[in-house]
């Protein structure tokens, strides 16, 4: 008499969900840039067929507003919440936090601009920023405008240094970056730039600490200007 056949037991199908595919996303961001953050790109690399993804992300535009709002996420807002320190001083420490956290993932910075920024955590900076303007003495259109003026001139900056980076790499040193810019300057003839050759030294430092904060300076002093008291 034939035995029967014991049935086959088949391996649990592996369960993702949404914080793992950004995760993953997180991790192929840093290894091998924006180009890699992709629906097939993650589900290579959590060992998954691309429906797996699919579950979870309709599209890479999708996967690609995750990623933006988990690098926003991780910004302090408690610098902006904290009234009894110089509005002024609040926006630069964001700022500051902006930047850093953005230029050690660079390829991060083209994903920020490739879509609208628009979700809880985008609107939480947004609402900060609005509160500290208005602290400022502006009035709510001008809290808004100036709001846009900072967001555009943050995110500008940032992203002009990001395009001068090796991504997905981390950036090396400030000094080290400056000093490259100042011998890629010596190779502008100086008969045909003149100008350009002697701000050479003030140009190579575009992407130092100091042309950051001189920036957001000049357009807080824009802001003050317009604010009630």
């Amino acid at each position: 008499m034939a035995q029967d056949t014991p049935p086959v037991k088949r391996g649990r199908k592996r369960a993702v969900g949404e914080d793992e595919v950004v995760a993953a996303a997180m991790r192929l961001l840093g290894t091998r840039g924006a180009d890699a953050v992709s629906i097939r790109g993650i589900a290579a690399e959590l060992g998954l067929a691309p429906n797996a993804v699919y579950t979870y992300f309709p599209d890479r535009a999708a996967v690609v507003r995750a990623v933006v709002e988990y690098l926003l996420g991780e910004t302090d807002l408690a610098a902006l919440t904290t009234s009894d320190t110089p509005w002024r001083d609040r926006i630069h420490v964001l700022a500051a936090d902006l930047r850093h956290r953005l230029l050690a993932h660079p390829g991060a910075v083209n994903l920020l601009l490739s879509g609208p920024m628009d979700g809880p955590h985008a609107l939480a900076i947004g609402e900060a920023l609005l509160t500290v303007l208005a602290d400022a003495g502006l009035d709510p259109t001008q809290a808004a405008r100036a709001s846009y003026l900072l967001i555009v001139q943050v995110l500008g900056a940032i992203a002009l240094e990001a395009a001068e980076l090796p991504s997905p790499l981390p950036p090396p040193p400030i000094a080290e970056r400056v000093a490259t810019r100042r011998e890629q300057l010596r190779a502008v003839p100086a008969d045909r730039y003149p100008r350009t050759a002697e701000a050479a030294d003030t140009i190579a430092r575009f992407v130092s600490d100091e042309q950051y904060a001189w920036g957001i300076d000049r357009v807080l002093d824009g802001i003050a200007g317009r604010a009630k008291g």
